[in-house]
C-alpha cells in the first residue's frame, strides 16, 4: 500500500492533488514530528500549524468571514455601569445582565447590592430602582398629584395635548424653544451623563438622547406607565440611538445614583409636582458631580395672590391636599437651591414659566 509520509515517494499523486483531509493529517503529522523533536518551541508549533490549516482550507472551499462583535468602550461601558447604586444605603449595585448597557438590555438585568442584599430587577422597559420594587404587600400612601400621572389616560395624553397646554396659561416657550435654553445651560458638561427627572412621557429624554450632546440619558420617572409611553415613542422612530437611552422608574427624593456620579439633571415642569421639593433638589445635589449642573423648569404664581395675608397657610393646604407645591417668586426657587447646597443660580422668566439653573460648588 502506498504510504502518504513527509519522505514518502511512492504515491502517484503530487501533493497538489492530494485530498484535503489527508494533506491536513500530513501537514499535522510533520508539525507533530518537529514539536516532538523541539525543533520549534511549542508557542512558534501553534502559530504555523492553524496558519497551515488555514492555508489548506482555503484551496477547498470559499472563504466565510466569521461575524464580529460590536466593539465595546470597556472603561466607557464601567462608568455608565458604576452610576448606579442602592437607594437605600446609597452604595454602589452590582450590575447582572447584558455586558451592554442599553434600552434593550434592561429587562435581562438585576442589580443586587453587595452591602443590603437588596435586590434591583429590570421589567419589560426599564429598571424599577425604587425602595419597594418586588414588594407585593408594603406601600404607602402617594400623593395625588404622583397618582395622577400613573394613570394610563393620563400618560397617554401628556405629550398629545396636555403639555402644550402649559404654552397658553403659563407662558411656557415649546420643547424646541426649551431644549435651545437648557443646551445654554448645560454647556458646561456636554459630553457627560444626564438624568431627566420626571421625564413623563419622555418628550425632552429623546431630544437629549438624539441630540448626540450626552454619553449616557437616563429618562427616569415614579410612573410605570409614563415609562411606557417614552418607550413607545422611541420606537415609533426610526433610526433611535437607543444605546443612549435607558429607563428607570425611581423615587425623586431617593436617587439611585451614586454620589457625585453625575454630570447633569433636567427636570421639566415637575418641580411644583414633587411632594418634597427640598428633599428632591437635596437629592440631586447629593448626585451630582462637582460642577455639574441642575436645570428645571416650572411655574411662579405671584400677582395677586403674594399679596394675600393668608397665602402661606392657603399654600400649605394646597400642598398637603395635592402634593403640589405653589411658587409665588424666584428669590424663593433660589433659596431652595441654596438651602440644598448647590450655587450660581440663575433663571429665564416668560409670565408664569421660569427655568432655573444652579451648579453643585467645585
Amino acid at each position: 500500500m502506498a504510504t502518504l509520509g513527509i519522505g514518502g515517494s511512492k504515491s502517484a499523486l503530487s501533493a497538489a492533488k492530494w485530498p484535503v483531509r489527508l494533506r491536513y493529517n500530513a501537514l499535522r503529522r510533520c508539525f507533530w514530528v518537529l514539536k516532538s523533536s523541539v525543533l520549534i518551541p511549542s508557542r512558534i508549533y501553534g502559530r504555523l500549524f492553524k496558519a497551515q490549516v488555514r492555508a489548506s482550507s482555503s484551496r477547498s472551499s470559499p472563504v466565510v468571514e466569521a461575524e464580529t462583535d460590536p466593539v465595546i468602550d470597556e472603561e466607557k461601558l464601567n462608568i455608565r455601569k458604576n452610576i448606579f447604586a442602592c437607594p437605600i444605603c446609597y452604595e454602589r449595585v452590582i450590575w447582572n445582565g447584558d455586558p451592554d448597557l442599553s434600552l434593550r438590555s434592561l429587562s435581562r438585568s438585576t442589580l443586587p447590592c453587595s452591602n443590603c442584599r437588596k435586590s434591583y430587577t429590570g421589567k419589560d422597559v426599564y429598571l424599577d430602582l425604587t425602595v419597594t420594587g418586588g414588594g407585593k404587600v408594603y406601600g404607602e400612601p402617594i400623593a395625588a398629584s404622583t397618582e395622577l400621572f400613573r394613570l394610563p389616560l393620563v400618560s397617554f395624553l401628556y405629550e398629545r395635548g396636555w403639555r402644550q397646554s402649559f404654552s397658553v396659561w403659563g407662558g411656557f416657550p415649546g420643547p424646541e424653544k426649551e431644549f435651545e435654553l437648557i443646551k445654554d445651560y448645560l454647556k458646561p458638561v456636554l459630553g457627560g451623563n444626564i438624568i431627566d427627572a420626571s421625564c413623563g412621557s419622555g418628550m425632552f429624554s429623546r431630544l437629549f438622547a438624539k441630540s448626540g450632546l450626552f454619553s449616557l440619558v437616563v429618562a427616569l420617572d415614579f410612573s410605570e406607565t409614563m415609562l411606557q409611553q417614552c418607550y413607545d415613542f422611541v420606537k415609533q422612530e426610526d433610526n433611535f440611538p437607543e444605546e443612549n437611552l435607558i429607563l428607570v422608574r425611581a423615587d425623586i427624593s431617593r436617587l439611585p445614583f451614586a454620589s457625585s456620579s453625575i454630570d447633569a439633571v433636567h427636570a421639566g415642569a415637575a418641580l411644583h409636582c414633587w411632594p418634597s421639593p427640598s428633599a428632591a433638589v437635596a437629592e440631586i445635589s447629593r448626585v451630582l458631580k462637582p460642577g455639574g449642573i441642575f436645570v428645571a423648569t416650572t411655574y411662579i404664581l405671584d400677582g395677586l395672590l403674594s399679596f394675600l395675608p393668608l397665602r402661606r397657610p392657603l399654600r400649605q393646604n394646597v400642598a398637603q391636599i395635592s402634593g403640589s407645591h405653589v411658587f409665588i417668586s424666584e428669590a424663593e426657587l433660589e433659596d431652595l437651591c441654596t438651602a440644598c447646597g448647590l450655587v450660581n443660580f440663575t433663571c429665564t422668566r416668560n409670565r408664569r414659566f421660569v427655568m432655573i439653573s444652579a451648579m453643585k460648588p467645585v
